[in-house]
């Protein structure tokens, strides 16, 4: 099982990795220790760009991108991340995948589930969990309905020294 007391930690630098690979469309499992993702980078629209797409697809099968995250991989995706994080008072892209994950991780510790499985659609997010009795969970939720607790969070760490 995934450390209950840091999703906001794992989902944020799960989310810069896939941030960083253009994944905004997504699944995540829970596998135990690990994380697993399903999902497709955005297309790009420049000719070469296009080019290169039709180089990778003619070298796969066409299924989705798997990526597997361990508490490795985040403990080091979470060190790199710092080093370009800033402290200014600015407040951050909401919509970015890394905050997106890091609101949705906090919401899941305030409610002490246990993560299952979450996907990332275009405008929503289905996150299915396990609650304190061991019984799933399943919410959908608009991307819109997290934005509070998004603001909440970047004021408390504002404080924080």
């Amino acid at each position: 099982m995934a450390e209950r007391n840091s999703y906001d930690r794992q989902l944020r630098a799960i989310g810069q990795s896939l941030e960083a690979q253009r994944i905004r469309l997504f699944k995540l499992h829970c596998q135990g220790d690990r994380f697993v993702v399903t999902g497709e980078p955005e297309k790009e629209t420049s000719l070469l760009a296009m080019l290169r797409d039709w180089q990778k697809r003619n070298r796969r099968s066409g299924t989705a991108a798997s990526l597997t995250f361990t508490s490795q991989d985040i403990a080091q995706l979470d060190r790199q991340g710092r080093t370009h994080r800033s402290k200014s008072d600015q407040l951050p892209d909401f919509h970015s995948p890394a905050n997106m994950l890091r609101t949705v991780g906090a919401h899941l510790e305030a409610k002490n589930a246990e993560l299952i499985e979450l996907e990332k659609k275009e405008l929503s997010f289905t996150i299915v969990t396990r609650n304190r009795g061991g019984h799933p969970e399943f919410e959908e939720r608009s991307l819109g309905s997290f934005y509070n607790l998004f603001i909440r969070l970047h004021e408390n760490r504002k404080r924080q020294p």
